[in-house]
């Protein structure tokens, strides 16, 4: 039998006895899984209360924890018994347990979950510890925990079945800890701005506030086919429209049907921000205070490992105008540059390879992206954005094929994307309708122009700052995380045969 065949007949043979032991366990005390066990305390409340307690000093004191077995020592006379704090050990000796319950601890296996009731004590070593007096099978485990150091080498069990990857890895159940008070740290933060949170809708009849393909479904009731949403964008504006309130925010998850990888999964969470009254300068500021706090919260610091990089998130960030980067890294000086064909001209000479149909903005663009992008490793704010690929900014004043944009770089990544929003009502038109054209030249032949969000504009939107995060990639880098696959509970993975 070789060695895999091994592995497999153990892992039968030890579910096999788990199933005999529950069929025992059934017989000797009838309920298995009680609906009904309420606990005093949690073990991290444990710690914190008697953390003063002496070496080798029992109590009168009697509590009932509940967790799940991790380790048994010593035919189970010592058990590591975790819950969702921390950990606490449980002693059971002749002299402290009833011989029946001690009797049961046999018929538990690692992964089982038990409630406990003893008393309180700390060893002679400094442990803290519970007398057993009574032990209630809450729950039995019918397949066994992973093998702690070899049983989620495997990276596709480890986000094909998360539960045992947070069950046998610490620094996985840190990161989502960590990633739920990044989220609600973005909200205080927020709210502490003096912004309102709200909900728009994630099906929608008309996509858009983006160019991403959409996932496509169908409402039967109504007959109508209609999308999930790819940002939620011009719904928020609709709100500034309405003068519900001059600064609303959306933490929202969107759905676009493209690539995955390390940095991109088919569903994922953003936050996106408007002020009104206020500019992508303001935006700015914004995304520097919030990436400062966030950094104290999780580290106490604004400065955070990631792999063998150290980031300072302390503000202001570095700024720089993307024809500047261009020129700097390039030597190409687009701003001399007059029309379309002397940038592809220009592009082609440096050794890019550019499509004949580019304009001057895509030229730039693509320069940056293989160029700069990469070599931005401390949090940058990238300014002056192309107009021909961004239709929702403002241009610059003296400079009509610049707007006024800027997207935050991190780690080479972009984390987040902001305007001073566009909020002329015929220019809106014309450029959404441009760029309607645009796609239906490419074959996007689904895509809309959202009339009820252009006459919302012919309402008056007020001048504003706009402003796009993605969550998932701030939080890879807050938590040391290498793939968006370790911060998303259950990212998308392609189905086993």
């Amino acid at each position: 039998m070789n060695k895999k065949t091994e592995e497999q007949a153990l892992s039968s043979d030890a579910t096999e006895v788990r199933a005999q032991k529950l069929e025992i366990l059934r017989e000797k005390i009838g309920d298995v899984y009680p609906a009904h066990f309420h606990r005093t305390i949690t073990n991290a409340e444990l710690a914190e209360k008697y953390a003063d307690l002496p070496d080798d000093t029992v109590t009168e004191d009697v509590v009932t924890v509940a967790g799940r077995v991790y380790s048994m020592r010593n035919s189970g006379m010592f058990v590591d018994l975790r819950d969702a704090s921390g950990k606490i050990q449980i002693f059971s000796h002749k002299d402290t347990t009833p011989e029946e319950v001690r009797e049961l601890w046999s018929l538990v296996d690692l992964a089982d979950i038990v409630g406990v009731t003893g008393v309180v004590r700390r060893t002679k070593r400094g442990e803290l510890t519970i007398n057993a007096h009574e032990i209630t099978m809450l729950t039995k485990a019918l397949k066994p925990m992973p093998e702690k150091y070899h049983g989620l080498a495997d990276i596709e069990t480890r986000y094909r079945q998360r539960y045992l990857d947070i069950m046998s890895n610490e620094d996985s159940k840190l990161r989502f800890m960590q990633r739920s008070k990044i989220l609600s740290g973005i909200r205080r933060f927020l709210e502490g701005e003096g912004f309102m949170e709200v909900e728009t809708p994630m099906l929608q009849a008309i996509y858009g506030g983006a160019s991403a393909d959409p996932f496509k479904t169908h409402h039967n009731a109504l007959d109508i086919d209609m999308y999930l949403r790819i940002a939620p964008e011009l719904y928020l504006k609709r709100i500034l429209v309405s003068g519900l309130t001059d600064k609303v925010f959306e933490v929202n998850r969107n759905f676009r049907n493209e690539g995955v990888s390390t940095r991109h999964n088919p569903e994922f969470t953003m936050m996106e921000c408007y002020w009104a009254y206020a500019d992508y300068e303001d935006m700015m500021g914004i995304v520097e205070r919030m990436f400062e706090t966030l950094a104290m919260t999780l580290h106490d610091a604004t400065t955070v490992k990631f792999g063998d990089k150290e980031l300072d998130f302390k503000g202001p960030f570095k700024r720089v105008p993307m024809p500047d980067a261009v020129k700097e890294a390039t030597g190409i000086d687009f701003l001399s540059i007059a029309t379309d064909e002397e940038a592809r001209a220009a592009a082609k000479a440096a050794g890019f390879e550019i499509e004949d149909d580019w304009t001057w903005g895509e030229c730039l663009a693509f320069i940056f992206e293989e160029k700069v992008e990469a070599s931005l490793i401390q949090p940058s704010h990238v300014t002056h954005f192309p107009k021909d690929i961004s239709p929702f900014a403002k241009e610059v004043p003296g400079e009509p094929r610049l707007v006024e944009r800027f997207e935050t770089y991190v780690n080479g990544w972009e984390l987040g994307n902001a305007f001073s929003e566009l909020n002329d009502p015929v220019e809106q038109r014309r450029r959404m309708v441009e760029q309607l054209e645009q796609a239906h030249a490419r074959g996007e032949l689904e895509k809309q122009l959202d009339d009820d969000f252009l006459n919302a504009m012919d309402h008056g939107m007020p001048p504003a700052g706009g402003l796009g995060i993605g969550i998932d990639r701030l939080i890879m880098l807050l938590t040391d995380g290498p793939s968006i696959r370790d911060v998303i509970l259950f990212p998308a993975r392609r189905q086993r045969d």
